[in-house]
Parts: C-alpha cells; sequence; structure tokens
C-alpha cells in the first residue's frame, strides 16, 4: 500500500472541503450534523462502489442503494475554514478537526466550558494507506491509554475490545466458541472509543471484508495505534461525537436506520428444534409440540420451523415442500393458529445444484455469475455446491418475493427465518447485477443478506398490509435493524457460551441490534444439563428475543420439559417472561420510537460509577432491570454490583430496598433469577399467562417502586393492539406518569392519551412488600383505577 502525504485545497464547498492529495486523489471532509462529519477518500478521483445501503438518515434507502455522494437526511450546518500553511481547520460549535501536512487528522470537541480539548488522532506518521491496484485501503489512528473500545456488533469475548484484533467476513460459524471464535456472523465496522469525559463514535461504510485492531499489533516506528483496513472499496468513515456512549449508540441507530417495531407476540416464547423438522413424521412431531406446551403449562407464541421442512433425503432445498414429512401445510398451520401459535419458516438464499429448481432459475439469470464464465457461480453450501441468488437483481426479488407468498404465507406461514445467508462467495469478482449497474460481490456480500430480508418484508407487507411483519435473521451488516430480529448464530453448549453470549448480545444492542437474543441451551453439542438448561432459561427470557432451538450431537432435543425435576423451574421463568411481557414490549417500542436500547450494559445509564465498567455478567433490560443471570456452575448465592443511581434498588422478588453503589450478595437457589428494580420505577405486569393470541386480560398490574426518600420520576407505558400500524394514526394508548414520593405517602399521576381502548379496564397498583406508605392515584386514595378514571 502507498501513504498518502501532502495535499493542497483544491475546493470549498457548501457541505465539505475537498483536497487534493498527492496530485492523483481527493480526499473530502464532511460537516453532516454539527457533531458529525465524515471522510470519503476517492482514489484517482474515482468510487469503487458509488452506492451504500447502510448509510439511511432517513430510516431507509433506495432498492439500488443510497448515492455514496447525497447528503440528504443531514442538517448540512456549515462550518468555519481557516488556513495556516502546514494546516487547516474546519470547526462547527461542537466539532473542530485540523488536517496536517503531511496528511493526518487531529479531532477536538468543545466542552461545556467552552474549551477545546482533544477528542482523537490519525497517526502522525502513514496515516492514510492505498493500495496503487485499487484494491485495499487502510486508516491508523493514535490509540491512547486511557480508551475503552466498545462496539462491532455480536464479537466474541468480553465487551470491552480493547488490545485485540477483529475480522469483518461473515461466516456460518457452527459451534464457534463464544470467547474467542472470530469472525462470525455480521458486518458491523464500528466502534464506541471511551474515555471518562467523552466518547465518540466511528464507522466505516465499506462492506468489503476487513479488519480492525484494536491496541494487539505494535510497530516501533510508529505511536501506539489503531488500524482498519478493507481488502477492497472506499475508505469512507463517519466520526460523531457522543459525549456519552449511549448518545453514541443512538446516534448510530439514527444513521443507519430505525429499530423495526414488531408485533407483540414476536416478545413471547418461540419454540424450535431442528429434530422436529428432519423427523420423517414432521407434521405429527409438530402438532405434538402443541400438545406438550398444554400438559405442561408452558405459555407460547410461535415455533420456528428449521429448514427439514423442505428436504429430499438428507439435503435442504428452500421452497419445496416435503409433502412425506408435512403432507398438509396448511392443515398444520391452523392447528398451530387454533393454539395460539405463530409460524416462522426457514429460508436459505442459495439452491444446490440439485435443487428442482436450479435450472428454471440459473437460466432466468437470478443467480451471483462467475467472474469468468458468466455462468452461475458455485460455492459449498450446505454438503454440497449450490448458487447464490443475486438480490441486486429486480427479477431474483420478483422471483423470492413470488416464493415466499405462494410457497409459504398462502400456506398459513406468518414469518420468514432468513438463515444461512453468510453468502460465503470467495471469488471476490463474482459479478452482481447491481441493479444494471454491474458489481463485484466482493464489495456489498453483507448487502445480499439485508436485500434478503427486505425482500422477504415486503412480501409479507404486500400478502398482510395490515400486519407489522416479524422477521428473523442471523446475518447481515449495519442497517439490518430496519427490517428484523437477530441473534448470536449457532452457539455451544457449555457454561462459557451462557456467559458469554450474554456479552455478545450486548455488544450487538451497544452497535444497534436492539432486538437480539440467542439460542437458549446451546445449538450444538451435546444437551445441556439440567442445572445449565436452567439457568440458561432463566438469563434467555431476559433478551428481547427468547427462543429455545438446537441440534445437539447426542440427538436429544432442547425443550422446556426435557428433564421433569427441572420443569417446575423451567416454568416458572418463563411465566416471569410473560408476566413481564407489556414491559417487554413498553421497551420494543421505546427503541423503535426513541432510538432507546433494550439490552443494555450496566454502565449505559450509570458512566458516573468507574464500576460498571468492569467485566460483569450483569445487564439491564431497558433502563430499571437489572439482571444478575447466574452462570456458575453450582452457584446458589449471586454477588452483584448494584450501580449507583442515587435511588437504589429494589429485589424485585423481595421487596427489600438495597443502597447503590455497593456490592450485596442476594440468595439463587436453581428456581430463582437474581433481579432487581431500580427504585423510582412503574413496571407495567400482565396478570393472565398464556398466548398473546389468546390471552385476555381484564386487569393490568402496575407494580410501583418508589423513592424511599422524597423526589419525583417520570416514564411512559405504551400499549395498542400488538399488530397493527394504529399507533402511526393515534390508535393506541400512552399512559404518562409521574412518581412522587416523601416521607409520608407516594403519590402516582397518570394521565392517558390516544383513542386505543384496551381489553383490561382496570389498573391494579402493587407496592413492594413492607411498604407502609400510603398510595395515592390522581390526588385519590385507592388500589386500584379504572381506565374511565384516567
Amino acid at each position: 500500500m502507498k501513504t498518502l502525504k501532502n495535499w493542497t485545497l483544491q475546493q470549498q464547498l457548501s457541505d465539505r472541503i475537498e483536497l487534493n492529495v498527492d496530485n492523483r486523489h481527493c480526499f473530502c471532509l464532511y460537516v453532516l450534523e454539527p457533531d458529525l462529519f465524515r471522510v470519503l477518500i476517492k482514489q484517482n478521483n474515482q468510487l469503487a462502489l458509488d452506492r451504500t445501503w447502510t448509510i439511511a438518515p432517513d430510516n431507509d434507502t433506495p432498492w439500488e442503494g443510497r448515492s455514496r455522494l447525497s447528503c440528504e437526511g443531514f442538517s448540512q450546518p456549515g462550518y468555519q475554514l481557516e488556513q495556516q500553511d502546514e494546516w487547516l481547520r474546519v470547526s462547527t460549535d461542537k466539532l473542530r478537526v485540523t488536517i496536517h501536512q503531511p496528511l493526518w487528522l487531529e479531532w477536538e470537541y468543545k466542552t461545556q466550558n467552552g474549551d477545546w480539548q482533544l477528542l482523537t488522532a490519525d497517526r502522525p506518521t502513514s496515516a492514510y494507506l492505498l493500495n496503487t491496484h485499487g484494491d485495499g485501503v487502510a486508516h491508523y489512528q493514535r490509540r491512547y491509554g486511557n480508551e475503552q473500545f466498545y462496539g462491532l456488533g455480536e464479537k466474541a469475548g468480553d465487551l470491552n475490545r480493547n488490545g485485540r484484533r477483529f475480522e469483518m467476513r461473515n461466516l456460518d460459524a457452527m459451534g464457534y466458541n463464544a470467547a474467542s471464535t472470530d469472525p462470525l456472523y455480521k458486518h458491523i465496522p464500528f466502534t464506541i472509543t471511551r474515555r471518562n469525559e467523552v466518547s465518540f463514535g466511528l464507522f466505516y461504510d465499506n462492506l468489503s471484508s476487513c479488519w480492525l485492531d484494536l491496541g494487539n499489533e505494535l510497530d516501533n516506528y510508529h505511536l501506539p495505534y489503531r488500524r482498519y483496513q478493507a481488502e477492497a472499496g472506499d475508505l469512507d468513515y463517519y466520526l460523531f461525537l457522543g459525549p456519552k456512549v449511549l448518545d453514541v449508540t443512538k446516534k448510530f441507530v439514527q444513521l443507519t436506520g430505525k429499530t423495526f417495531f414488531g408485533p407483540k407476540w414476536s416478545l413471547g416464547y418461540s419454540g424450535s428444534t431442528m429434530h422436529y423438522t428432519d423427523a420423517p413424521d414432521a407434521q405429527q412431531q409438530l402438532q405434538k409440540f402443541i400438545t406438550l406446551c398444554s400438559e405442561h403449562q408452558i405459555p407460547c407464541d410461535s415455533f420456528q420451523l428449521s429448514s427439514g421442512y423442505t428436504s429430499i433425503n438428507n439435503k435442504r432445498y428452500v421452497f419445496n415442500w416435503n409433502y412425506d414429512k408435512v403432507p398438509q401445510p396448511k392443515m398444520l398451520s391452523q392447528a398451530f393458529h387454533q393454539a395460539g401459535l405463530k409460524l416462522a419458516a426457514n429460508i436459505k438464499p442459495c439452491l444446490l445444484q440439485d435443487h428442482p429448481k436450479y435450472q428454471e432459475v440459473a437460466k432466468a439469470g437470478l443467480f451471483i455469475r462467475d467472474s469468468e464464465s458468466g455462468s452461475p457461480e458455485r460455492s459449498v453450501f450446505w454438503d454440497d455446491e449450490g448458487s447464490h441468488l443475486d438480490f441486486t437483481n429486480p427479477q431474483t426479488i420478483q422471483w423470492w418475493q413470488g416464493n415466499v407468498t405462494q410457497q409459504l404465507l398462502e400456506m398459513g406461514i406468518d414469518s420468514t427465518w432468513n438463515d444461512n445467508n453468510e453468502y460465503e462467495v470467495w471469488d471476490g469478482e463474482a459479478v452482481c447485477h447491481g441493479f444494471g449497474r454491474p458489481i463485484a460481490i466482493k464489495h456489498i456480500r453483507p448487502v445480499m443478506p439485508l436485500l434478503m430480508c427486505r425482500s422477504s418484508m415486503e412480501a409479507q407487507q404486500k400478502f398482510a398490509p395490515e400486519k407489522r411483519p416479524y422477521l428473523i435473521s442471523r446475518s447481515g451488516c449495519a442497517g439490518m435493524q430496519r427490517y428484523v430480529q437477530t441473534w448470536s448464530g449457532d452457539n455451544r453448549t457449555n457454561w462459557q457460551t451462557l456467559r458469554y453470549n450474554t456479552r455478545m448480545g450486548v455488544g450487538m444492542s451497544l452497535s444497534g441490534l436492539y432486538n437480539v437474543g440467542h439460542d437458549v441451551g446451546g445449538f450444538s453439542g451435546d444437551r445441556p444439563d439440567a442445572e445449565l438448561f436452567v439457568r440458561w432459561v432463566q438469563n434467555g427470557v431476559m433478551h428481547p428475543r427468547f427462543t429455545i432451538h438446537s441440534w445437539n450431537d447426542d440427538r436429544t432435543v432442547n425443550e422446556p420439559w426435557m428433564y421433569p425435576e427441572a420443569t417446575p423451574a423451567i416454568r416458572d421463568a418463563i411465566n416471569l417472561r410473560y408476566r413481564l411481557l407489556p414491559y417487554f414490549y413498553n421497551l420494543l417500542w421505546q427503541a423503535h420510537r426513541d432510538d432507546e436500547p433494550m439490552l443494555r450494559p450496566t454502565f449505559l445509564d450509570h458512566e458516573h460509577d468507574s464500576n460498571t465498567f468492569s467485566e460483569t455478567d450483569d445487564f439491564l433490560i431497558g433502563k430499571d432491570l437489572l439482571v444478575a443471570s447466574v452462570v456458575e456452575q453450582g452457584q446458589r448465592e449471586r454477588p452483584v454490583y448494584l450501580p449507583d443511581n442515587q435511588n437504589g434498588w429494589y429485589c424485585f422478588h423481595s421487596g427489600q430496598w438495597y443502597k447503590g453503589g455497593q456490592k450485596i450478595v442476594l440468595p439463587a437457589p436453581l428456581e430463582r433469577l437474581p433481579l432487581l428494580v431500580k427504585a423510582g420505577a412503574v413496571l407495567p405486569l400482565s396478570t393472565h399467562i398464556g398466548s398473546t393470541q389468546l390471552v385476555k386480560e381484564d386487569v393490568r398490574e402496575l407494580h410501583v417502586f418508589p423513592l424511599v426518600a422524597a423526589g419525583e420520576t417520570c416514564g411512559e407505558i405504551f400499549e395498542d393492539d400488538g399488530d397493527s400500524f394504529g399507533y402511526r394514526d393515534g390508535n393506541a394508548l400512552w399512559l404518562n406518569w409521574t412518581l412522587t414520593s416523601d416521607v409520608n405517602r407516594i403519590d402516582l399521576k397518570i394521565e392517558a392519551k390516544g383513542s386505543y381502548v384496551p381489553v383490561w379496564n382496570t389498573l391494579k397498583m402493587v407496592l413492594p412488600q413492607g411498604e407502609k406508605r400510603s398510595l395515592y392515584i390522581n390526588g385519590l386514595a385507592a388500589s386500584q383505577i379504572t381506565l374511565s378514571l384516567l
């Protein structure tokens, strides 16, 4: 690679300046917001890829991609420009960057006192490198000793990424080690850099395979540095100011698109296993699941059909029903619907070479093409070779949507599970249609699963336009939150995975993927023992996605009733999830409307408390629930550090209040998940346990956790019909509450807005055990209040 060195100012425009570098390259510095700048280098004054599918300030991109030169959706506030012989400086009232000669950048931010302080800087020696043959770019920044690094999506290991090197190259990493395996399934080259006084985000908008080194590499000829390197594409990055970690995460979502608002049933328990659909009598096995849920009193809202329903012999063929296994798909769907369960079907974007429709699809030109012969590319896929569908071809999208509709939705399937979509096409020059402008796959590999999911979503929307769609995807890139819920892939069954999957989930959440979870119980390996399974379910019910899924090596099946002696504890954990479902649904709404993460590290709301930055197995679900999962075999007491929030925490189970900023030990018998609630919170809980599609509750509980001292807190609770778009027109219920406490009484004021009338018409107030103060609702002493009084 060749280092970029000498520059001159070429032109100054309203949204950017452009430099001529080494008399051949164009270096563009955009000012998009007062606290958001962008650097784009046009090698030889050209772009390797002139489009992006990840940047979506207006919440989505055109199918064919957004012009990489577009500034639409940004405020473009203008800037001040200063220039001296050896530098020039671009400033807003929040952020400024000095461009030094030879080329390196120094970033500063304005403090609340009005002073300019160092934010970050490039490495002064060889900051920007380009491959003179047109492929490969690199960027080196300084690395400082007091920095912490977060983000990068679902990466294995500790949440703080300091001192490690990571690769973005989407792989089907079945049975991965949750502490060390890299790369994994997703492509999110986004980091959060934090110091005590400030944080900033750095996102590289390049979809080629890449590496990010955050302190693993050392070189005596340079100051300590961090490195980003991509095998192809453009050097194009966005740098934005926090100043807090939470601010950075939310701004990243605003940059790449909002979290989709799925239906309420998607938050219930979702059953799944490869065993059922692989069985020769798959339909009977699947219907037996309904019966077993009823017999064991396990509430459930959906079931995910693994790909065995498409099999011919031992291989899978997307959109091909095996009628020997599943003779009556419509009757199967009807049976699940009558029991209050939705169905999600597994689909894959690659057709094996002997797929019944392969020749038809090849003749229509719907596959990615080989770079030399022009015939369909061939890649290893599911114990054979196959060809990958090209979702940058409108005809492929049409074919795909037609099959989703005819083979799934018309059969009664409710949702799509977009799986095995890592697109392991390693001929980097394989040609994609590119919506009429051909693109090499090396530039857009992670876009393929993104567009696959968008195709599936639009098919579902067209089929049932009045319903909010629900989709699942294993692979993708930044922006996939616009369409799907995701999970951490095919994990391996052991205690280490249980521990590090939590960190992986929190890492995804910090990286803009809020609706996440894991295969509870472990996907591959031998089945979990009873204790591990109980603890995994207790952990899983506190994630946005709660699915028990498995393909155990010993041919067993992970099911809630797999250990009779443990079934009561499993049932209690799942019942707790359903009790908390109104709270989870409120979090999903806040994630969609307000860009608030659902799964949160404890430091996200307590940056002032340095103890929260220690690596921990604790996490928050929403701002109010602190989850202290047990992830060690035999543990029956759980040490928990309570973040210092000034108001303290309540034990969810006993009602005991604890001061924040201290470590306590909670009882953790096998049947209990240690759980704490932030003082000042009001949690909506369900009074009925069961499928969200069947349960009709007439009372909704509000659990009130008042401040011990005098003070006030406030919040909002959202409710609607759970599956329509009526909320857009005001057909929803917003309960805005204010909780005031002093030594004598507790006052809860509730104001209702919106036209939606829920099934329940009474709010029942519940205080912690031992609370002696009187509770007043809208000024009246009461324990219950009817909706008509609000």
